[in-house]
């Protein structure tokens, strides 16, 4: 396979992960796949990272997504699951 094939797989497959991660937080459904409004979202977010306050904001969001990702990790029936009865 030659070197671009290989370079536009990998981003092919990063840009379907980051598009997972926008269904995942139920981004979707909540903004009706309104993509301004994401793209909109996504800018803001960019100017808080940049911000005075980045490196906290960036801290705290980081925090979250890995206690989202464990707690997927979970069983079901465990109380800490997302989901958990």
């Amino acid at each position: 396979m030659r070197d671009w094939q290989v370079k536009r797989r990998e981003r092919t497959r990063r840009l379907i992960e980051l598009g997972g991660l926008i269904v995942k937080a139920g981004l979707v459904e909540l903004t009706d796949d309104d993509r301004a409004m994401l793209y909109g979202a996504f800018l803001w977010m960019a100017n808080k990272i940049r911000s005075d306050g980045g490196a906290d904001a960036s801290a705290l969001w980081r925090r979250r997504g890995k206690r989202a990702f464990a707690a997927e990790a979970l069983p079901d029936d465990h109380p800490n699951a997302i989901g958990a009865p």
